[in-house]
């Protein structure tokens, strides 16, 4: 089936729209559109068995044993309906239509009612049948041919995807939060499974898949798809967890059709409510929301990372509260298989990003400490640029991370970093931020380069050398170093001395703040280059005033404060017999992860502040993968005569269209 055929069937349901203006909000057209299209797709799928179905179901309705097995045979299927009645049929007798639809929704096996339940179907049916559509919204879906003869499971894929995006639309929602554009799940599934090639053909492989955002399903669909192409004989268990209840039923759904038991989809939030703990799966892959909070979690998440630390999912380290990118990944990483003492087992993972997660957050930080464990462990493998524009909710780049605990030896240690922002064509249609694809000739193009990524780096003189660069996991670590310069001071009573002593609080608490303040005015202009020689012309003009020197540290830190003043030629201060930093001219640097930080410091600072020192008690390790930069070509500025000659040549073309406008 092409493109344009499944435009024309989603186009065929959306077209329910023109009975529901006026009595619907244009926001809530995909609650009518959404189930009625599930339901035409189940009544298609179990059409040639119906009335076998019926018949069983009424022999067994008196005899007091369970028929579901009987029925799910007789169906051919893991779901079934035991009524003889049909959307047609209901439609065609409009004064009892509601009453026949509730009676033929009921008679679905529980695994299929339960995805119409998550529609809120009934809600709708009463609604439906209030405003008078009810039967004409049934007569728009009995001419909707989704029989799978015509349209296959993957197609039918399509068609759902593209009434999800116009219902967001509607909505306002993000389409992207929902499904990924299927050749990007297509390049993602490719670059997942390549490595295991040879092992997936063998005789009866199994294989578990998990994605952990699984909207639809069409990233459980395409991992489905490749593996059993690769080998017909191989099974594949497909897991999932959805919070949007509509891409849950509409996944569950399309599983069910497809013969996978539905059961493995979970409903609900990965994080505060894990459908699958304690599973561990042989591939996983994701696309979860962009930059959206998870705040609504934090409680269960931050609760998990204190009192299970590395025993449970998020001891690495938490993210910040808008951006729960990184939480999705370690939800990952927990359900990876570990690798037995022959090197087998182990899982492989990908997962879509934004750059956020490549460089966000400093040394210290939740980000960089997540990215610190995964690099410590050697479970990156390798990072993908996309081109821009390539998804339907945002224009920006994104980026495949590929992880895997059973890296091949001439892998460990390395991370492979490979630029295909040049891999794409334009779209002839936009839809949405969508305006670029990748082709076919584009995704076997990164395959065979991610594949061939190491061989391609050493040589300098391949044609994509450039595209394809290789690191060590040490190279992205670096030291945040703090640099400490002395404070240095000289001292000074002058009339802003004389209004920070009036505002000082530790000093106007003294019984004698007023005498203090007289006493300096009689100093009025001096000044002292070191402390010593301040406080003892402060203490003689105390004492010669009739007052008393006030003790104490807080007094002698309050009155600095008042009469010192910062001087790049003034006292070293010492605490202690060591010279005291200056917070104002706190710097930090970072440094590589193996380079010696007072050999750095003595040759890029001490040049230029030969008395800065680093304060060992604050060094950091930090992550960071800066994909941009590695990959950044200097593009010199165009000469001023070639810019000043196009300005001209525009000049005059603007000059002779002002012409013909005044003849």
């Amino acid at each position: 089936m092409n493109s344009s055929k499944h435009t024309e069937l989603a186009n065929h349901a959306w077209s329910v729209a023109d009975l529901l203006r006026g009595d619907y909000k244009q926001s809530d057209y995909g609650k009518v559109i959404l189930p009625f299209t599930v339901l035409r797709r189940l009544e298609c799928v179990l059409e040639p068995t119906r009335e076998k179905v019926a018949e069983i179901a009424e022999q067994h309705e008196d005899s007091g044993i369970d028929p579901d097995r009987f029925l799910r045979r007789a169906a051919g299927h893991s779901f079934y309906n035991r009524s003889s009645l049909t959307l047609k049929k209901i439609a065609d007798d409009p004064q009892n239509a509601a009453q026949n639809l509730q009676v033929y929704v009921g008679a679905f096996s529980d695994n299929a009612r339960g995805v119409l339940d998550r529609f809120e179907f009934a809600q709708q049916i009463k609604r439906l049948d209030a405003a008078g559509l009810l039967y004409q919204v049934m007569g728009k879906f009995t001419d909707l041919d989704l029989h799978p003869e015509v349209v296959p499971n993957h197609n039918m894929g399509y068609i759902f995807e593209e009434l999800i995006r116009r219902f967001a639309e509607q909505s306002n929602e993000t389409a992207g939060e929902h499904f990924t554009p299927r050749e990007v799940i297509q390049l993602m599934v490719r670059l997942l499974v390549a490595p295991d090639g040879d092992a997936l053909q063998l005789p009866g492989a199994v294989r578990t898949v998990l994605d952990p955002a699984c909207g639809t399903g069409g990233m459980l669909s395409a991992m489905d798809d490749l593996i059993t192409e690769l080998n017909p004989d191989a099974t594949v268990e497909v897991y999932g967890q959805e919070l949007n209840p509509e891409s849950w039923a509409i996944c569950r759904s399309d599983l069910m059709i497809k013969g996978q038991d539905p059961e493995n989809i979970a409903f609900g939030n990965s994080f505060s409510d894990d459908g699958h703990a304690r599973k561990t799966f042989d591939y996983m892959l994701a696309n979860p929301p962009f930059g959206v909070e998870w705040k609504k979690v934090k409680d269960e998440v931050e609760h998990e990372h204190k009192a299970l630390g590395e025993a449970g999912r998020f001891g690495a380290g938490l993210p910040r509260i808008n951006d729960g990118s990184l939480l999705f990944l370690q939800h990952m990483i927990s359900k990876m298989k570990p690798v037995d003492v022959s090197g087998g087992g182990g899982s492989r993972l990908a997962i879509v990003f934004n750059g956020s997660p490549l460089f966000t957050g400093a040394a210290g930080s939740g980000e960089s400490e997540i990215r610190r464990w995964i690099l410590e462990n050697d479970w990156l493998e390798g990072i993908i640029a996309l081109p821009d524009q390539l998804f339907y909710n945002t224009g920006i780049s994104t980026y495949f991370w590929i992880l895997t605990n059973r890296k091949s030896p001439d892998q460990k240690g390395k991370v492979v970093l490979l630029d295909a922002r040049d891999q794409w064509q334009k779209m002839r249609k936009s839809l949405g931020d969508k305006r670029k694809a990748l082709g076919k000739e584009h995704i076997a193009e990164v395959v065979k380069l991610y594949g061939e990524a190491l061989a391609v780096a050493g040589d300098a003189e391949h044609p994509l050398h450039g595209k394809v660069k290789v690191f060590w996991n040490e190279d992205f670590g670096y030291q945040r170093i703090t640099v400490e310069r002395p404070l240095k001071l000289r001292f000074e009573v002058t009339e802003e001395t004389l209004a920070a002593l009036e505002a000082s609080k530790a000093i106007q608490k003294l019984p004698q703040a007023s005498l203090l303040a007289d006493a300096f005015k009689s100093l009025m202009g001096g000044s002292w280059g070191t402390k010593q020689e301040a406080w003892l012309a402060l203490k003689d003009a105390v004492v010669q005033a009739g007052g008393t020197w006030p003790t104490g540290a807080p007094f002698n830190k309050a009155l600095r404060e008042v009469v010192g003043v910062r001087d790049p030629e003034g006292e070293v201060q010492l605490v202690k017999g060591e010279p005291e930093a200056d917070g104002e001219l706190r710097d930090y640097e970072n440094v590589s992860l193996g380079e010696d930080v007072e050999e750095y410091l003595a040759r890029e600072v001490h040049p230029h502040v030969p008395d800065a020192r680093i304060d060992h008690s604050k060094t950091k390790i930090g992550y960071e993968i800066p994909f941009t930069r590695h990959f950044y070509l200097y593009e010199p500025p165009r000469p001023l005569e070639e810019i000043d000659a196009e300005l001209k040549a525009l000049e005059a073309e603007i000059q002779g269209l002002l012409g013909e406008v005044t003849e």
